[in-house]
């Protein structure tokens, strides 16, 4: 048996014991891609395709690559990864490392979009590994890093794929409308609009759209932005003199991904440029995903011509989560963070915690590394301890047409009676207390609530929040109704 292919028998072992250890996605998105190129002086020389992997293999598998490789090989005391330019097969040899054993061959690099070719970039690992681009264990390692110059896609989130993003009734139709746009080898929907509420999964979508389309095809050409950069780059363009290179910058690519467009809401020049660049990407069958947080018809402040194309394809919205999506979101995440979390702790979560899903992940966060920083098991008692500040603004968060419709139903008015210039007794209580309730159990301004009272004064929600204060503390058959009404408000 020749040392080349001993070596390359313990290669095989290592990335077999990897395999089992990392699980499938994980190798198969970091770890598959690595080559042996051979070992030198007590150093193992692996080659991976990009810079962006070099960092992430260094920081997070390093270590444990090297101690397999200690295991099988004595002599072995550190590994060097290095990068692999396309056009630079031979660059071991130049870096003067002719005694290398093993293969020089290295993957190609994928590209996001055209970049200039390097030759390997080293970084060897005995210790300290350097900081990795993102935090969390990405689903792909085809995309390349970029030169600032030409890279104005912004940066993917790893933990933003779709074998992350837990499907439920709220969001059904946008999941699979996204998994149906990333697969496709032609446009089907032009474009694909998301809209929804804040923290309710249009980023984690658009993430696992582009994650997905780059590992089908690392060649197709992607640009995933914010509106709000597309206009910087765009206002960069004009203040340089060089928009023609902008235009052919975002008209040449396979697919374009802008990120909350509202914000071009009322920015005239900016909507005139995404306007003509929509319209050549479509006229060139290259695919347009847009994300937003209203529908392309509720778009205040956007031309009725590019409301008009944005709902050209296929309109998915994300609606608010549900108890059963809140509780799967936590499971699932309670199970990436290997925490053993007790079901009831979740289950008091999905239902405390409504808003939004950024904001449940937040919550469940916080807990474990309450409970690994303290080393306090995890319980119902001191989930409620630690979260007291955000249970408590989740309590509080009933919006006026809930306590609106509520007290008119207790009252046995009509709901546009809160509204009504009526003034008798009947109706003028209940408005009362109905406003009373909406200082109390909303962080609404006295204003705020007073126009959702059919346009009162901030003086007449003060006369009503003193008057039920008042009534009160006189009268407890009223106290009792005002302190029914707050409890099932609150449940």
């Amino acid at each position: 048996m020749s040392v080349g292919a001993s070596l390359d028998q313990q290669w095989a072992r290592i990335r077999g014991r990897l395999k089992d250890e990392v699980g499938e996605i994980a190798y198969r998105s970091w770890l598959q891609p690595l080559s042996f190129a051979g070992i030198r002086g007590g150093e193992v020389r692996i080659v991976v395709p990009t810079r962006f992997m070099r960092d992430w293999v260094l920081t997070h598998y390093a270590d444990r690559i090297r101690n397999l490789w200690s295991g099988e090989n004595p002599e072995v005391q550190s590994i060097d990864v290095v990068v692999a330019a396309a056009n630079a097969p031979a660059a071991l040899a130049d870096d003067g490392d002719d005694d290398l054993d093993g293969n020089d061959a290295a993957p190609a690099p994928a590209r996001l979009v055209s970049a200039q070719p390097t030759s390997y970039t080293s970084g060897s690992y005995a210790a300290g590994p350097p900081s990795p681009a993102f935090s969390d264990e990405s689903p792909t390692a085809v995309a390349s890093v970029l030169e600032d110059r030409t890279d104005i896609s912004a940066p993917l989130d790893p933990r933003f794929t779709f074998e992350n993003f837990v499907v439920g009734k709220p969001n059904e139709l946008a999941h699979a409308a996204a998994r149906r746009v990333a697969d496709a080898t032609s446009v089907t929907f032009n474009p694909l609009f998301l809209y929804g509420g804040v923290g309710l999964g249009k980023t984690h979508l658009m993430h696992a759209i582009a994650w997905q389309i780059r590992r089908n095809d690392p060649n197709r050409k992607v640009i995933y932005l914010s509106a709000e950069k597309f206009m910087y780059q765009f206002i960069r363009a004009l203040r340089f003199k060089d928009t023609m290179a902008f235009k052919q910058q975002f008209r040449s690519v396979d697919v374009l991904m802008i990120d909350d467009v509202q914000f071009i809401s009322g920015k005239d020049s900016t909507q005139e440029e995404f306007f003509h660049t929509f319209n050549a990407l479509v006229d060139q069958n290259r695919q347009v995903i847009i994300s937003a947080d209203k529908s392309p018809s509720d778009l205040e402040g956007m031309e009725e011509r590019l409301r008009s194309r944005l709902g050209w394809g296929l309109v998915a919205d994300i609606h608010p989560t549900t108890y059963e999506l809140r509780l799967g979101i936590l499971q699932a995440k309670a199970d990436a963070l290997n925490a053993a979390i007790p079901l009831k702790v979740l289950e008091f979560l999905a239902h405390k915690i409504t808003s939004n899903v950024r904001e449940l992940e937040g919550a469940l966060n916080r807990i474990v590394a309450h409970a690994e920083l303290v080393g306090r098991a995890i319980s119902l008692e001191s989930t409620q301890e630690v979260l007291h500040d955000l249970l408590r603004a989740n309590d509080r968060r009933v919006t006026i047409d809930e306590i609106q419709k509520r007290v008119a139903e207790h009252f046995n008015i009509r709901v546009a009676d809160m509204h009504s210039a009526r003034r008798a007794r009947a109706v003028a209580r209940p408005r009362q207390v109905a406003m009373y309730l909406a200082k109390q159990l909303t962080a609404r301004s006295l204003p705020e609530i007073g126009r959702k009272f059919g346009g009162r004064d901030h003086t007449t929600v003060m006369h009503a929040v003193k008057k039920v204060e008042e009534l009160r503390t006189t009268d407890p058959a009223f106290a009792e109704d005002v302190e029914l009404l707050r409890r099932m408000l609150e449940s």
